[in-house]
């Protein structure tokens, strides 16, 4: 046991561990701060790695990339940390296929997809369904929604299976369920899926590369950054790599954070890895019923992403965005791709194996999965697609202490039942909710929707027995 005594100790050096230190140190530079991390680099689910370009070596995000205008809190970190953004390339045709690897590839322009008037017909009334449900979530307490136990009782499934006519619609949906969560609709709570959704501004805003969108811009040198250039500001001597952590214990005085070589005293700590993870501590005390049940029951998505550098970007020269969307009953093992060209104009395009493809293709060898890759990409863009410089992925259920991308999901019942104690305290401990570091279509903002639930609120309204002035400053 290490003799020195923390303020508090983050586990998880992350976008949530590393804001949530950066933020404890603005209101109070003399607090003691020790962040671990189970691996050998900081970022999460968020990681900029250099791969072959045109121009000799250039830097792509294989984690979580986008941002969007109305992710408030994830702006203002860019702008303070020096950081820029750019926009989300979507400048022409976009490629659409479902049905089946017969059916016809269609192109279109818009934000729909060019769809039958009687598919198009389903799509608005549906959405206009979900929407006005939407309206009605309480995002900060999902139990306080009208009708939640019936809402929470069903899968996003279910309720696709009541409310859409056509089996074009379901499989639309199916698609944006794996790009968003890299889930099948049967995996979640329509609850949670509604929470979610609200959150975003709507159903579309999470799908979208649109002003206010989620994939609205990405940030110039990779997201990466953000983690990094947190990690100046709160030191980097207060970061230990590859401190994994294995037990938390607590008592009236202290709480205790074990790794694999050493315990570290300290008055307070904040578990800010995904709940599948922090389910694998051993705390003493043993946590609450209600949170051991949570945290053990939130699986986490399935992604596999790939980048694929080019030469030139032959999509823009034919009229092409570089967005196409697949179904699973097409035989393309991605269900998304976009254009990744970067600052520096090397050309790239980014894809997307989620849900049921990745489980499917996570298992084939990478020559098998990169040559049915080419293959879809050929179809839909034309042979110049197979004439490339490098092809890069990431399984991210591969990764250590990651398990999966891009966000844990609730089942049926949990966020009536058990959700409060997601942000209950359980005495010196408590839990960050994730941010969503989305690697593919989604929400990415360390500090949540609502700062009056986030870990540092309580620390600063916590008057622990040892917690005082004379021993590094309140928190506040």
């Amino acid at each position: 046991m290490t003799a020195e005594i923390w303020d508090v100790i983050i586990v998880g050096a992350g976008l949530s561990g590393l804001s949530a230190a950066h933020l404890l140190k603005k209101r109070n530079a003399k607090l003691r701060i020790l962040i671990l991390e189970g691996k050998d680099r900081v970022g999460g689910r968020t990681v900029s790695t250099e791969i072959p370009a045109a121009n000799g070596v250039d830097q792509w995000d294989f984690g979580g990339q986008w941002v969007g205008s109305t992710q408030t809190h994830v702006m203002e970190l860019i702008k303070e940390l020096g950081l820029e953004v750019f926009p989300q390339f979507s400048t022409g045709k976009k490629v659409h296929h479902m049905g089946g690897p017969a059916s016809k590839v269609r192109t279109y322009r818009t934000s729909i997809p060019a769809l039958s008037p009687v598919v198009l017909m389903d799509l608005t009334q549906l959405l206009w369904k979900i929407n006005r449900l939407c309206a009605t979530v309480c995002v900060q307490d999902p139990s306080k929604t009208p009708n939640a136990g019936e809402l929470d009782s069903m899968t996003l499934h279910t309720y696709i299976e009541q409310h859409a006519w056509t089996a074009e619609l379901k499989e639309e949906l199916g698609l944006c369920s794996r790009s968003v969560f890299g889930m099948e609709p049967s995996q979640m709570s329509f609850l949670f899926f509604l929470m979610y959704a609200a959150a975003a501004g709507g159903v579309l805003q999470l799908l979208e590369t649109t002003t206010g969108s989620a994939q609205e811009f990405k940030i110039k040198g990779g997201t990466q950054q953000l983690s990094e250039r947190l990690a100046d500001r709160v030191g980097w001597k207060n970061v230990r790599l590859g401190s994994a952590v294995t037990a938390i214990w607590q008592d009236a005085e202290w709480a205790g954070v074990t790794t694999a070589t050493d315990t570290f005293l300290c008055r307070a700590v904040i578990v800010t890895c995904p709940p599948h993870l922090a389910a694998k501590i051993h705390y003493q005390p043993v946590l609450p019923s209600q949170r051991e049940f949570l945290t053990q029951n939130m699986p986490v998505g399935h992604m596999i992403k790939f980048i694929i550098t080019y030469q030139k970007a032959f999509w823009k020269e034919k009229d092409f965005s570089g967005e196409i969307v697949a179904g699973t009953t097409t035989g393309c093992p991605f269900c998304v791709t976009f254009d990744a060209t970067s600052p520096k104009g090397n050309a790239a395009l980014v894809g997307f194996i989620a849900g049921q493809q990745a489980s499917y293709w996570g298992s084939k060898e990478t020559s098998e999965r990169r040559e049915a890759v080419f293959s879809s990409l050929v179809k839909y863009l034309g042979p110049e697609a197979a004439t490339f410089i490098h092809y890069e992925e990431k399984d991210w259920a591969k990764e250590d202490y990651a398990g999966g991308c891009p966000v844990n999901v609730m089942a049926p019942g949990l966020l009536t039942y058990y959700h409060p104690s997601l942000r209950k305290p359980c005495g010196r401990c408590t839990k960050l909710n994730k941010c969503k570091p989305e690697m593919g279509r989604g929400i990415q903002d360390p500090l949540g929707r609502h700062r009056d639930s986030h870990p540092v609120v309580w620390i600063h309204e916590w008057r622990g027995p040892s917690w005082s002035a004379s021993s590094s400053g309140s928190a506040g």
